[in-house]
C-alpha cells in the first residue's frame, strides 16, 4: 500500500543476535505514526461526498474509480473513519450468507425480534412508525374502529437482521477528489519528524532498543 510509502522511518537498533555491535542499527517504517484529518477539516462537511458502497465494491476499486488511483484506497478508509476494514466494510451478497449461515446454523430464518409495520388512519396521518422494536403480542387502538385492535407487528429472522447491519455500512463519506491534494499535503507534513535528540532528518529519527545488552 502507499500509506507505508508516506510513513516515515526509524533507525531502530539491531534486535539481530548476529549483530556485533549495539550501534547497529535496521531502518523500520514508524507504525506508530498516525495521521487523520485534521479536527478543523473534520467537521467541514463540503469537503466530503456521502458515498453508498455498491455490491462488489472493495477499497482500492472506490479509490480507483474516485481519485485514478488504486493504491490510495487508504485516503477512503481513513477519510470515511474505517479502521478494519473485514468488519468495517460491507460483505458482498455471497460472503453474508456465508457468514450469517455459520453464524445461526439452523437458527438463520429463526426471529430474532419483533418490530412494528407503519399504521396510518383513513386521513393518511401517521398513527405508528415501522421499525419500533416490541413484543409479538404488541396491539394499538384500530383507528378505522376503536372497539377493536391492530397487531402492526412483523418478525424479524436472524438473516434480516445481518443484512441490516451489513446495509447500514454501505454509507460512508468520503473525501472530494478536489481536495484530495489538500489531504495528501496535509498528511506528510504531520509525518515529518521535528527537531529533537532523536532527529536525522525530517523523515528519519533515531530510536534505542532498551532490550539490547551488547556493548
Amino acid at each position: 500500500m502507499s500509506y507505508f510509502r508516506e510513513l516515515p522511518d526509524l533507525f531502530y537498533q539491531s534486535p539481530l543476535s548476529s549483530r556485533v555491535s549495539s550501534r547497529e542499527y535496521v531502518r523500520v517504517k514508524n507504525l506508530f505514526r498516525r495521521v487523520k484529518l485534521r479536527d478543523d477539516l473534520q467537521n467541514v462537511f463540503t469537503l466530503f461526498n456521502k458515498y453508498e458502497i455498491q455490491e462488489g465494491e472493495r477499497p482500492d476499486t472506490v479509490a480507483e474509480d474516485l481519485y485514478g488511483a488504486a493504491d490510495l484506497d487508504w485516503v477512503v478508509m481513513l477519510t470515511a473513519g474505517i479502521i478494519n476494514v473485514r468488519d468495517q466494510w460491507p460483505l458482498s451478497d455471497a460472503e453474508l450468507y456465508r457468514y450469517a449461515e455459520n453464524k445461526y446454523g439452523d437458527e438463520l430464518n429463526s426471529t430474532r425480534f419483533y418490530e412494528t409495520t407503519e399504521v396510518k388512519d383513513s386521513s393518511g396521518r401517521l398513527i405508528l412508525p415501522k421499525g419500533k422494536v416490541v413484543d409479538s403480542g404488541f396491539t394499538i387502538p384500530n383507528p378505522a374502529n376503536k372497539s377493536t385492535t391492530l397487531n402492526p407487528v412483523t418478525g424479524i429472522s436472524n438473516y434480516e437482521y445481518e443484512v441490516r447491519v451489513n446495509d447500514d455500512k454501505r454509507f460512508i463519506y468520503i473525501l472530494k477528489p478536489d481536495y484530495l491534494q489538500l489531504y495528501l499535503n496535509d498528511m506528510r507534513r504531520i509525518m515529518q519528524y521535528e527537531k529533537s535528540s532523536q532527529y536525522i532528518n525530517r523523515r528519519v529519527a533515531a530510536t534505542e532498543n532498551t532490550r539490547n545488552t551488547l556493548p
